[in-house]
């Protein structure tokens, strides 16, 4: 007990002394007025406006009819897409408005399935050069 009243007391003052320089501000913090130009130029400002802008085509990709009409065939109620699209953060709407952009108009799935039935082919062709299956009778293997 009195080795500990002997180093309480060599501890103490030190340690009292660091937590008072660690909690401490060491420095004020400063503000200034600034001007239009630089709440203008300001990037938060912009993003606020393009998140506005991908807002705007979102919901207006989302009022087409036909768009409207796959929603509800699958189901969905417009009411709650409104309410969705509006809990969105800027980021989502951002990601969902280049998705809309890349998204080709009226293009059919000719093209998806003409890339399978190649890709179909070009497995099937190259498992008979293998001599893993016999599917095309003009593949001679060397098996």
């Amino acid at each position: 007990m009195r080795f500990f009243r002997e180093s309480c007391r060599f501890l103490c003052m030190p340690l009292a002394v660091l937590m008072f320089v660690v909690s401490a501000p060491l420095f004020g913090a400063q503000a200034a007025l600034i001007g239009s130009d630089q709440v203008i130029a300001d990037p938060a400002a912009s993003s606020l406006a393009t998140a506005a802008a991908d807002r705007e085509k979102v919901v207006n990709f989302l009022r087409q009819d036909g768009v409207r009409e796959q929603l509800v065939s699958m189901g969905v109620d417009p009411a709650e897409v409104e309410a969705r699209l509006a809990a969105l953060s800027p980021a989502e709407l951002a990601k969902l408005s280049d998705r809309i952009d890349a998204m080709p108009a009226g293009q059919s799935a000719v093209g998806v399935v003409v890339g399978a039935l190649l890709i179909i082919f070009l497995v099937l062709l190259i498992t008979d050069l293998l001599g893993l299956t016999d599917v095309f009778p003009f593949v001679h293997s060397q098996r």
